[in-house]
């Protein structure tokens, strides 16, 4: 900083002015002081300031797994969100939510020095690993959960379902089956009863349901299954993932879609226009869900109140070419 301070013919409290932005320097000023920086290389030591402000510019984020579409999406959100607040991301898988595995990873972040941390991960899986989380750096939880301790982020499992199964109902479909994620999942879960909900309200026979495992395989293997249920004309899936298994088992045993049957899925992931037939879905607004948790995480460390509660980010039901009035009607 002296160097840059010779150079420039000013200060060495200007030329630390000028780092941190502060608007009491002038223009010209400025411009000065920034060729100096450029013609001698000189980098902010952006550890020494950040030991300086106590801030680190920094968010940390845990998460539980990578393969799932939705946990990817808000992921990337949140380094596109991070990022255009000046933000960098450090990312700490947890392979087994377990409380070693929890505690390592806070451990971890701790000794990486974060502002704020976000946890990708459906509050039972914290519940389950008995963790305390720190109360003194900001939290943010992504994902399903009903619990009041964290502050939440989520879509609205509800409503996009509720918008799938009036949809096919709307169409002239008697009923909607059902082929749902893995019990374990608070998402799932949610779905599935929100389905349920919705056939009862409008006094609808609720079919068995069957369950995947959000694979395209497992949805592969439970088309088969409905496929065979001659009742069988339109089915609500709980991604994306195993409605293109599903439309996969349907084609294989001759039961068309949309002719024979009508499928709805949940997430409009981007190749979901590209299926064939291209799927109607529920949209869910991964990069709402990131811009609101770096926005809640931020609003804490800066010491704004912040409620903990759970925060709705809207779906949309998009129409494509998976679904039709049942065979037989116009």
């Amino acid at each position: 900083m002296a160097d840059v301070a010779r150079l420039a013919g000013v200060s060495s409290q200007t030329v630390s002015r000028v780092s941190n932005g502060h608007p009491s320097v002038t223009e010209s000023t400025r411009r000065q002081v920034v060729r100096a920086m450029q013609e001698l290389g000189y980098r902010p030591n952006s550890a020494a300031r950040a030991l300086k402000r106590g801030e680190f510019r920094t968010i940390g984020v845990i998460l539980f797994t990578l393969s799932s579409t939705g946990n990817v999406r808000t992921l990337e959100a949140i380094s596109a969100s991070a990022a255009q607040e000046g933000y960098a991301v450090t990312l700490l898988p947890v392979s087994v939510p377990t409380q070693a595995g929890m505690h390592g990873a806070f451990t971890r972040l701790g000794e990486l020095a974060v502002d704020a941390i976000i946890v990708i991960m459906e509050v039972h899986l914290l519940d389950a690993a008995t963790v305390d989380l720190p109360r003194d750096v900001p939290i943010v939880v992504a994902q399903s959960g009903e619990d009041d301790l964290y502050r939440i982020v989520d879509t609205d499992q509800v409503g996009g379902t509720r918008d799938a199964v009036h949809h096919l109902l709307d169409l002239g479909h008697r009923t909607v089956w059902h082929l749902a994620g893995p019990d374990e999942s608070f998402a799932a879960r949610r779905r599935a009863s929100a389905w349920e909900q919705a056939l009862r309200e409008e006094d609808r026979a609720v079919p068995p349901l069957v369950r995947g495992d959000w694979t395209a395989d497992s949805g592969y293997r439970a088309g088969l299954r409905l496929a065979a249920e001659p009742d069988c004309t339109a089915i609500f899936a709980a991604n994306d993932q195993m409605a293109l298994g599903l439309l996969r088992a349907l084609h294989e045993a001759g039961r068309p879609v949309p002719a024979a049957v009508s499928v709805v899925g949940f997430d409009d992931i981007p190749d979901a226009g590209s299926f064939l037939p291209p799927l109607t879905t529920i949209h869910q607004d991964f990069t709402e869900v990131g811009r609101r948790l770096v926005t809640d995480a931020l609003r804490q460390m800066r010491g704004e109140p912040v409620a903990h509660s759970r925060t709705l980010v809207p779906t949309r039901l998009v129409l494509r070419q998976s679904t039709a009035p049942p065979a037989g009607q116009s």
